[in-house]
């Protein structure tokens, strides 16, 4: 634990009890400045398709705002609730709808609907044809990540440590699931998963947690990370990072724990490897597993055991993006805008491009050969992928 995290973390911890640490996400919280970039030999130029502007992004908060894909369009909603919907392709507005409420995690969907969370509890569902609200339903507290929806049922994850179940076509509440906040955890909370008829997801806890879609009950649980320590900080496992569901396993992250693959069906672990990450994962199903860590290096791991392929240190600090799997690379974006792109083989540099002057906090967002990267000033950038 650096000094600096300790000053931030203290106050919140002393005064309000059962709390988060929000400024651990600060520019400034690493004790040592950012690795400054160094030369590489470039082995091709990425090629920007479209640009477009989603807004003022994160504005001045820390959040994580990262578009979401859905049927060849890409949907963006800023701090404000202003959300956006662009053709995929070439990055043309089909709409603009203005929801007038703070938002803290980026827009989800699924089936026809583009889901929206607010920093107040709602949960907003728009048509995704024409940015209509079909309906808005008040949870119990702050939507920490983008919703999903799926087989009839919308899932959401608030920041009391509950995931809802919510009907799809009316917005009626139909089950929940909460587990006990620790006195202290990092701000913020992985996006839940759907799996065919299961929610997957992390908690504060170190805990792993399948629930049935149906009817949110436990099919498994898995401690991913156990908390040790003497204090509250030591003791901190959060799963903050998204879980990456490939096939039949599960691959998930932990802070001050665990990087792992659990099996879908039962909830086994079938590998895991000291790491620490707050940031999150990719993965290449029986190949590779891609973590940035919390000093922002870059790791390769072998799925299967586990072991280190290799690891990218010269994003040192640089408060790198989680990884992204695009192709024979992985990218990462970084604090000053630039997005890395990285050879999966050995971890060797092969580009580099500035997106934005803003940081690129979201994990970038591959689909059909094009990376979508969206930077905290609202920017979202189409790159085609070699």
């Amino acid at each position: 634990m650096k000094a600096k995290q300790l000053i931030y973390a203290v106050p919140f911890l002393t005064l309000m009890g059962c709390s988060t640490i929000g400024g651990w996400f600060a520019e400034d919280s690493y004790e040592a400045p950012p690795t400054e970039l160094t030369e590489f030999a470039v082995e091709f130029e990425p090629e920007v398709i479209w640009t477009a502007s989603a807004g003022d992004g994160a504005g001045k908060t820390y959040a994580d705002l990262g578009a979401w894909w859905q049927n060849e369009k890409i949907f963006a909603v800023d701090n404000e609730g202003e959300i956006s919907s662009f053709n995929a392709s070439n990055g043309r507005r089909n709409w603009k709808t203005d929801l007038d409420v703070a938002v803290v995690a980026g827009a989800g969907g699924g089936m026809d609907l583009i889901l929206v969370g607010s920093q107040k509890g709602d949960l907003i569902a728009l048509n995704e044809a024409d940015g209509k609200e079909r309906w808005r339903t008040r949870l119990t507290s702050e939507v920490l990540a983008p919703p999903k929806a799926a087989e009839g049922m919308v899932v959401a994850r608030t920041a009391d440590g509950r995931v809802s179940g919510v009907s799809a076509e009316t917005g009626e509440v139909k089950w929940s699931y909460q587990r006990t906040v620790p006195l202290l955890s990092l701000r913020g909370a992985g996006a839940p998963v759907i799996a065919g008829d299961r929610v997957i997801a992390g908690y504060d806890n170190g805990k792993l947690v399948a629930l049935s879609l149906r009817d949110g009950k436990v099919v498994w649980e898995k401690s991913v990370a156990v908390p040790r320590g003497r204090t509250e900080l030591d003791r901190l496992v959060d799963i903050d990072a998204d879980p990456v569901v490939i096939n039949d396993t599960v691959y998930v992250v932990t802070y001050h724990g665990n990087a792992a693959a659990v099996e879908l069906g039962s909830g086994q672990i079938i590998w895991s490897r000291e790491m620490s990450s707050q940031t999150g994962l990719d993965a290449a199903y029986s190949d590779a597993v891609y973590v940035t860590d919390d000093e922002s290096n870059v790791w390769a791991v072998q799925d299967g055991s586990g072991d280190a392929l290799w690891r990218q240190t010269r994003l040192l600090r640089r408060k790198a993006s989680a990884p992204a799997v695009a192709g024979d690379y992985v990218l990462v974006g970084d604090f000053e805008g630039y997005l890395h792109w990285i050879a999966r083989d050995d971890g060797r540099f092969v580009a580099r491009q500035k997106i934005s002057k803003a940081a690129i906090r979201s994990k970038p967002l591959v689909k059909n050969g094009v990376a979508y990267i969206t930077a905290a000033d609202g920017t979202i950038a189409a790159v085609r992928v070699p």
